[in-house]
């Protein structure tokens, strides 16, 4: 096992960029109260030097325990083992996000791997773990042995595992477990996927860090404010808010695509950035949409079209969730219809539609349930897009350019080979076209455009004349009003064309 002693200070900007500023802001009391995390971690330098100092984060003794070989204690220091810079600092990068939260569970890695989790030994009823270390390079059957135990124990315990992809070549477990959440450093050292034993879609996404040992807390810290907010009763149905499969969706429905991001089928993320760069600000915002139920669900026979739900009455919103399950039996496949309207009164506009699949592997299965994401045009019965990947259980959709219209998001669960009849799964979605307004005042122009979803930087051209050159107004102040953007740009000598860019 390792870990990277290189300096995990959050840079100026991070919490911007994963959202993090805008939800200290604007969300009263979101700050990861109540939300308790395990941080598994590896020996630094001398191999006894894996503990979280509580004075670190300016904490007293009570709300930490510490596990090894030799037992179980509250105080710090002890002779279990000594304090380590690497786990104040990934620590501390978590807590600057979920302050809040101030329960924490440290554990030596080794012996919680081969003592708790591969042994389905202790609950530590943590709902998050946050774990900065690595396995390394494995062969492809130890690598699957490791995904074994740790999605046994994440089903048994309903425990969701955030790990560090590594920092360089392959995504390394325990990122690689099905259950758990890779992250990538979105611009650090990192690794890529796929996974060396099926080629699944790792990371599942990625942070700010200069490694992924400290990325990685930047989303178990969005983790820990989502599941504050949904147990607290923001996104409505509190026990189906609260199921970490609909955290894991959220998180990367409400991602951020970089430049370059692509997938190539049947991979439903990119290899580099996963679903793109974490944003806790769009996540929530899609969980305080609420939860959505299907339009309709219907059986269909294997390999047959799905139909479309056309007559169904269409979702109230154009973000949200869902947890729900599915059904399907040999010959038939089970859909779930999600049919939307997705207009907003302006013929010429074009949408960004984002939706996310998530379902686990079960308790003691080496296989997964294939469930597949369609979107279809509801009045020509057209595939607008797919997710079908038959390795991963993440599906993922991304249409950055979608034309106004009724459209049939479609859950599928194939029938065929089944590791169950039922499969659980939580669906995240969202259609948004963002408009930029422009009007003149006394100081100028003011521009304006809605707080979410976040993630677009202003720019500016001088002319429509191909190809155009696009620069970002970096002197420009933007402020937050009434959930808007607002910006005044000086005026100048001649043409201003601007736009909202989000890479």
């Amino acid at each position: 096992m390792g870990f990277w002693p290189t300096s995990g200070t959050l840079r100026a900007g991070d919490l911007e960029v994963i959202g993090g500023a805008l939800i200290q802001s604007l969300v009263t009391n979101l700050d990861g109260a109540g939300v308790a995390v395990l941080q598994p971690e590896a020996g630094e330098s001398a191999a006894t030097n894996w503990q979280v100092n509580p004075t670190v984060l300016g904490q007293q003794n009570e709300v930490f325990t510490y596990s090894a070989s030799g037992g179980s204690t509250n105080q710090f220091p002890n002779t279990l083992g000594g304090s380590s810079s690497h786990a104040g600092a990934v620590a501390k990068n978590f807590h600057a996000l979920a302050p809040g939260s101030l329960r924490l569970d440290n554990c030596e890695a080794s012996y919680f791997y081969s003592s708790i989790v591969s042994q389905l030994a202790t609950n530590f009823n943590n709902p998050l773990a946050n774990q900065s270390f690595t396995f390394g390079n494995v062969s492809a059957s130890a690598q699957q042995t490791i995904d074994w135990n740790y999605d046994n124990y994440a089903s048994q315990y309903n425990t969701l595992f955030i790990s560090a992809a590594n920092n360089g070549g392959t995504v390394s477990p325990p990122a690689t477990s099905y259950n758990g959440l890779a992250v990538g450093a979105y611009n650090g050292s990192s690794s890529v996927g796929p996974t060396i034993d099926n080629g699944r879609a790792k990371p599942d996404l990625t942070a700010p860090g200069s490694s992924t040992s400290y990325s990685t807390p930047l989303v178990t810290g969005a983790a820990a404010l989502l599941r504050q907010a949904a147990v607290r009763g923001d996104g409505g149905d509190t026990n189906a808010a609260a199921d970490l499969r609909v955290t894991k969706a959220l998180l990367l429905n409400g991602a951020i695509k970089p430049a370059g991001w692509t997938n190539q089928f049947p991979s439903p993320l990119d290899k580099r950035y996963g679903a793109g760069v974490v944003n806790v600000f769009n996540s929530y915002r899609q969980l305080t949409a609420g939860k959505k139920n299907p339009s309709a669900m219907f059986f269909t026979a294997t390999n047959s079209a799905h139909g479309v739900a056309g007559s169904a009455n269409p979702i109230n919103a154009l973000s949200g969730w869902d947890y729900n399950t599915n059904s399907s039996v040999a010959g038939s496949n089970g859909v779930s219809h999600y049919f939307f309207n997705v207009t907003n009164g302006i013929a010429e506009a074009t949408f960004t539609a984002t939706a996310t699949l998530v379902w686990n592997r079960h308790l003691r299965k080496t296989g997964i349930n294939n469930l597949d994401l369609y979107l279809y045009e509801a009045d020509s019965g057209a595939c607008v897009a797919v997710s079908a990947s038959l390795v991963d259980n993440v599906e993922h959709l991304y249409l950055p350019r979608l034309m106004p219209g009724r459209y049939d998001l479609q859950v599928v669960k194939n029938g065929g080979t089944m590791i169950s009849a039922t499969e659980p799964y939580a669906l995240a979605f969202e259609f948004f076209s963002m408009p930029l307004k422009v009007a003149p005042s006394a100081n100028g122009l003011v521009l304006t455009w809605p707080v979410y979803p976040t993630g677009f930087t202003l720019q500016m051209a001088t002319n429509l004349v191909p190809p155009l050159v696009w620069t970002p107004l970096t002197n420009v102040t933007v402020l937050v009003t009434n959930n808007e953007n607002c910006a005044v740009v000086s005026p100048t000598e001649g043409t201003q064309i601007f736009r909202l860019s989000r890479q």
